[in-house]
């Protein structure tokens, strides 16, 4: 059951990681390739968080980052990475820095124990890459990722929504079939 669990959540991260990217069919082969590696490392940036939300495109040799973060060092940790990919010429680098609010850093502690402390969401609480991610700015939260049900997204928003000193919540879960990523 675990190492269905940690198969799952890889699945779930690769899928959200690449939810940007063009269908894979339509692409030459070394687009696909830069599109994996791309997913990879920015899987593998070791200061990404449940806060921080990654998403890329792949358009020829330019690859454009999206997303949002908390801390500037994972922005520009993820756009020296992809710069070192073979093929890829030019990073546009999109992905916006969450300024430092306390207000919204308490809100983030708050908000991850009512959704991952859900006995029906426990089960996305794995790994170090949570599939679902938390976006706080200004009070205002969005959350992206993938989840497995339309009654887990409703669920997430449900505990989101009930977290006190929320402004509003923005549910982008998209439901997918884990397996089919």
């Amino acid at each position: 059951m675990e190492r269905i669990r940690k198969v799952l959540a890889v699945l779930v991260l690769a899928l959200v990681f690449g939810s940007l990217g063009a269908s894979q069919e339509a692409q030459n082969p070394d687009q696909v390739r830069i599109q994996r590696e791309v997913r990879h490392e920015l899987w593998m940036l070791p200061w990404l968080s449940v806060f921080d939300n990654l998403e890329y495109r792949v358009d020829g040799g330019t690859v454009t980052l999206l997303g949002q973060v908390t801390d500037p060092v994972n922005k520009s940790d993820a756009e020296k990475t992809v710069k070192n990919i073979e093929g890829v010429q030019r990073v546009d680098n999109q992905i916006e820095v969450l300024p430092p609010a306390p207000m919204d850093q308490d809100l983030r502690m708050r908000l991850f124990r009512a959704i991952y402390g859900s006995s029906t969401l426990q089960k996305y609480d794995m790994g170090v890459q949570k599939p679902i991610r938390i976006i706080v700015k200004g009070g205002h939260v969005t959350l992206e990722g993938v989840v497995d049900t339309q009654a887990d997204k409703d669920t997430a928003g449900i505990r989101a929504n009930s977290v006190p000193g929320i402004f509003s919540v923005t549910n982008n879960l998209h439901v997918g079939s884990v397996a089919g990523a």
